[in-house]
């Protein structure tokens, strides 16, 4: 039974390092999903951004929550593009449009998630399926990619027989519009691309096989007779419990828990000593770990809610103990089971976040704040949604109340054995009840699922997404020239090699555009032969040859960026730049690692050369960054004087008079010329030519009905509504029927009839 768990694991570790696929983990209580989690830096290659639905359990995944990642404004996301007023009056519900208009990422969460290929959400049990719905459109928007999730691997670990996610009923009028439930798996980016279904079956946490096989039974919504009548043989009368060791109490309401607590603490005679959490810089209340007070008194029942991360093992997270003596400076605590003294001492837990290091262009995480605690809570009474990931020798368990799918199981899987467990109050048929989508979902999901055989097709798909999209520079050239069209006068530097940068390094990529697409069709021929010899060398070839394309590529952008920076007044142009920067880097180390990764693949070798590879790349692009200063520093043009200010030029300046090469254009344009023909003679990028005719359309010089037909002005008008959208949003919804340029000079149009 262990060897199949380890192979389980294993086949887990392969569909996210060998495929692209959607994964769900999960597995009943116990299985060790929290513990793959953590382990999952050692398995993986991939970059990646973990997060969950709530705070604590952010905190306990060592992640960051989802609407902070993903900047979502609380509220049902409608997985839409009409405006929420369509659907509803109220406050408190969005679109992709009042999304993309109202709550636009920040550019440093933009870079963070252009820089990962897997997105791993923990405790997906209490994840809405608009959530993950609006996870997608901010993934496909950031990315550029049409496809579910931007293109973005994605892992959800849980076990949806355990707590569901939250919806009241007004949202719920609103939500069952477009799902059948609220469950993620009924996310509409989920029915495009599928789920790899993947069960740990192997629990660690109970050894008893009777017990294990009630809990099995609770699960799977399978309670039989005998099952209850084992369990109600735990019952004890509140007589009986008080004269047992001291245990906690699970209990289905916060209400009761606290109540309990605080009746507990007060019955005890002596003094009661506060202490209070040290908290540094930025870490929001909602992720408190426990109360920032703490209130003990000697006597105390209390429960440690942290691993101790000191190594020695002292406690874990759940474990028991009760306060021995007190005072301002010192608390010192039993151990439940063992009657061991213990002196506490403070914990950390760290709030962070994630982001792409300006220097390096690496994902990394930061600490942006800090809570330190004794790592303790009253525990006389917890709630089943806060004993989720807990462990218990022994448990006192009130599910009476019950009033959720899941609760009595998660309740009960909380503890080690049968022989632990004690009923408070005995368990009714009727408090027993599961969720009839999830049970559907799993049969339908698990029905078939022979990973084994699964896996190489799996494998194949992501051998063929690969070679179709590594070697793929479409998505530079696209932001290039979104670049240089939203960047049009600061192209128009006085300097001729500046002012040419860009546009040639426009041009660099679009001549080997046509190469790329034949070398693509090449290994994808090579892949779906299974030709491993063929393909090994041909990647090996191009790799070496386009990373020297790419790199070249890169020293002169990062030529370009360090002259930029000389100048004042550039700022947005500078970031501008960085963010290319980024998106060349990326696709040189893509290109860089391709042949590594492919044949891991195919061989079944691991990866261990490609940490090499990133050493060798970061070690080169600090290289060729330092190459840029340097020359630019020793540029007589670009020399410094002794007040620092740029001799040559304070600020970008232009060649020609404010509004002369507009009039350049709008003339040879008026001649008959083509943008095509205008950009080649004027040496400039289409793209900047079609923002002079933008400008001339606005200001009524030239006519928008020379350049495009009235059913498609009518059609890009409609789009806009009354709304004051900008030119990218349109383009997407429209679903890239209309070019920017296009949308840009219909917004003309619009503007000049104001």
């Amino acid at each position: 039974m262990e060897s199949e768990s380890t192979d389980r694991l294993k086949l887990a570790a392969k569909f996210i390092n060998n495929t692209a696929s959607p994964i769900f983990l999960t597995g009943k209580a116990g299985t060790g999903k929290t513990t793959f989690l953590r382990n999952l830096i050692h398995e993986t290659h991939k970059s990646y951004l973990v997060v969950a639905p709530t705070g604590i359990a952010a905190l306990h995944a060592k992640g960051v929550t989802i609407h902070s990642q993903f900047l979502l404004p609380l509220g049902s996301f409608l997985p839409t593009y009409e405006p929420e007023g369509k659907f509803s009056s109220q406050s408190g519900c969005f679109t992709q449009h009042t999304l993309a208009r109202k709550h636009p990422l920040n550019n440093v969460r933009k870079k963070v998630l252009r820089a990962i290929e897997l997105l791993v959400i923990d405790e997906v049990s209490m994840l809405r399926a608009d959530v993950l719905d609006a996870i997608d459109f901010r993934l496909r928007t950031v990315t550029g990619n049409r496809e579910p999730f931007g293109g973005i691997q994605v892992l959800l670990i849980g076990d949806l027989h355990q707590l569901p996610p939250i919806v009241r009923d007004q949202e719920w009028h609103l939500l069952s519009q477009f799902y059948s439930s609220i469950h993620f798996f009924e996310a509409h980016a989920l029915k495009k691309t599928g789920l790899v279904y993947l069960e740990l079956d192997k629990i660690f946490r109970q050894k008893d096989e009777a017990f294990i096989q009630v809990l099995n039974h609770f699960r799977d919504n399978q309670v039989t007779s005998a099952d209850v009548s084992l369990l109600n043989k735990q019952f004890k009368t509140a007589a009986e419990i008080k004269d047992l060791p001291p245990a906690i109490t699970i209990t289905t309401h916060n209400y009761k828990a606290e109540e309990r607590n605080h009746v507990e603490l007060q019955a005890l005679s002596g003094k009661a000593y506060h202490y209070s959490a040290d908290i540094d810089r930025d870490f929001p209340e909602s992720l408190y770990p426990i109360p920032e007070q703490l209130t003990l008194k000697v006597g105390a029942q209390v429960m440690f809610i942290k691993n101790d991360s000191s190594g020695q093992s002292e406690y874990f997270n759940g474990k028991l103990a009760q306060v021995t003596s007190l005072d301002d400076e010192e608390i010192i605590v039993k151990m439940a089971e063992s009657d061991v003294l213990y002196t506490l001492k403070k914990e950390l837990w760290e709030n962070k976040k994630y982001l792409v290091n300006d220097d390096t262009k690496e994902l990394e995480e930061e600490v942006v704040g800090t809570f330190s605690h004794y790592p303790i809570k009253l525990a006389w009474a917890v709630t089943v949604h806060k004993s989720q990931g807990l462990t218990f020798e022994r448990a006192i368990i009130d599910v009476e109340s019950a009033f959720a799918p899941g609760q009595v199981y998660v309740a009960l899987s909380r503890l080690k054995s049968l022989e632990g467990l004690i009923l408070s109050s005995r368990i009714r048929q009727e408090v027993i009840n599961s969720d009839p989508m999830v049970d559907r979902f799993i049969d339908e999901i698990g029905s078939d699922n022979d990973l084994e055989a699964l896996l190489p097709i799996h494998e194949k798909q992501y051998l063929v997404k690969l070679t179709r999209q590594t070697f793929d520079l479409s998505g530079i050239i696209k932001e290039l020239q979104d670049f240089i069209q939203a960047h049009d006068t600061g192209l128009d530097f006085e300097d001729a090699e500046m002012r040419s940068a860009m546009p040639n390094l426009l041009l660099q990529l679009l001549t080997e555009t046509e190469n790329t697409q034949k070398y693509q069709q090449q290994l994808l021929q090579l892949v779906l032969e299974e030709n491993k010899d063929a393909l090994t060398d041909r990647l090996s070839r191009g790799s070496t040859y386009y990373s020297d394309f790419l790199e070249n590529r890169l020293k002169e952008l990062l030529l370009h960026r360090a002259e930029v920076s000389r100048f004042t007044g550039t700022k947005k142009y500078q970031e501008g730049l960085q963010t290319l920067e980024h998106a060349l880097l990326k696709k040189y180390e893509d290109i860089t690692k391709v042949s590594t990764v492919i044949q891991a693949i195919m061989n079944g070798h691991g990866y261990e050369k490609l940490k090499l590879i990133q050493a060798k790349k970061q070690s080169r692009y600090q290289q060729l960054l330092s190459e840029a200063k340097e020359i630019v520093s020793q540029n007589p043009k670009f020399a410094k004087n002794k007040t620092g200010k740029v001799k040559k030029a304070g600020k970008p300046s232009l060649k020609r008079a404010k509004g002369e090469t507009y009039d350049i254009t709008f003339q040879l344009f008026e001649e008959g010329r083509s943008i095509e023909d205008i950009a080649k003679e004027r040496g400039l990028a289409t793209s900047t030519i079609e923002g002079h005719i933008a400008r001339g359309i606005s200001s009524g010089r030239i006519s928008i009905h020379g350049l495009m037909n009235m059913r498609s002005i009518e059609e890009i008008e409609r789009a806009f509504g009354k709304d004051n959208t900008s030119a990218t949003v349109i383009v997407e919804k429209l679903e890239n029927r209309y070019s920017y340029a296009q949308v840009r000079w219909v917004m003309a149009h619009l503007r000049k009839d104001e």
